[in-house]
């Protein structure tokens, strides 16, 4: 059986991990650590202290009205992705413990176009 790091847990919610293949399950937030639970293996979890968050990276549509995933970056371990049943509540429990400068919104397709069209444009020009 997998040990929380938690000893208080704020928020529960049903959610996807996609390390991988996607796997449902639960994330929990609590006063240490972010953590994934898998409905199916309960070998399958991520647990990431809030000590080791870098950022938080959220992909936001219609304004911010629908936040279709989200990943953490961490210092050492790599970038996970999520979504969320209810991920506007999640990110406002995350944002208790990450500072609000390490929550960071994704660039959308067209700022990723713009970007490619700049990057040409700056070689043709060279």
């Amino acid at each position: 059986m997998v040990q929380s790091i938690n000893t208080k847990v704020d928020q529960v919610t049903d959610a996807t991990s996609f390390l991988g293949m996607g796997d449902y399950g639960k994330i929990m937030i609590g006063d240490r650590g972010f953590e994934f639970f898998d409905n199916r293996n309960v070998k399958n979890y991520i647990q990431i202290p809030w000590k080791e968050v870098d950022k938080v990276i959220a992909s936001l549509m219609f304004g911010g009205r629908w936040i279709p995933r989200f990943a953490i970056k961490t210092k050492h371990s790599g970038t996970f992705s999520f979504a969320a049943r209810h991920p506007h509540e999640l990110l406002r429990g995350i944002r208790k413990y990450v500072d609000e400068e390490r929550m960071v919104r994704s660039l959308g397709v067209v700022d990723v176009v713009k970007r490619g069209l700049k990057e040409v444009w700056r070689r043709i020009r060279k």
